[in-house]
C-alpha cells in the first residue's frame, strides 16, 4: 500500500507563506522519499480565495510537484463530504484522509474536532 500524507488548507497557507519549517521539511521529504501528498480540491480554491498574490508562486510549486495529487469533489466525494456537514473543505479533508488511511496535516486541529475523526489520524503541524 502506497502511503501518504493529506493537506488542509492551513497547511497549504503554511507552506505557501513559508511560515512553518516543519511544513516546509514535511513537504520536500516527500519530494525526496516519494510519498504521496494529497490535496482536496476545496482545500486548494480555499487557499487561492485567501492567499496573497505574492504567494501564488510558491503555492503554484507546491501544487506541481510530482507527489502531489489533487483529490477532486467530484459526484460521489461532494456526498460524502455533504454528510460529513461542517466547512467543504474541512470535510473534505476529513473523507480524503478517511478514504485514503493517511494522516491530515494540518496547523489547526480543533478543526477537525467536531467531526469525531474515527479512522482518522490528525497530525498538527507545530
Amino acid at each position: 500500500m502506497i502511503g501518504g500524507r493529506v493537506l488542509d488548507t492551513s497547511a497549504l497557507l503554511a507552506f505557501a507563506t513559508e511560515s512553518s519549517v516543519y511544513c516546509a521539511a514535511l513537504v520536500w521529504t516527500a519530494v525526496q522519499e516519494s510519498i504521496v501528498l494529497a490535496i482536496p480540491s476545496t482545500a486548494v480554491a480555499a487557499t487561492w480565495a485567501t492567499l496573497d498574490a505574492g504567494k501564488y508562486p510558491v503555492l503554484e510549486v507546491l501544487l506541481q510537484l510530482h507527489v502531489t495529487v489533487i483529490d477532486p469533489l467530484d459526484g460521489e466525494r461532494a456526498r460524502a463530504v455533504g454528510l460529513l456537514g461542517g466547512t467543504q473543505a474541512d470535510a473534505h479533508a476529513i473523507a480524503c484522509a478517511r478514504q485514503r488511511g493517511w494522516p491530515l496535516v494540518t496547523a489547526e486541529p480543533a478543526r477537525y474536532s467536531d467531526y469525531g475523526h474515527a479512522g482518522v489520524q490528525i497530525e498538527a503541524l507545530p
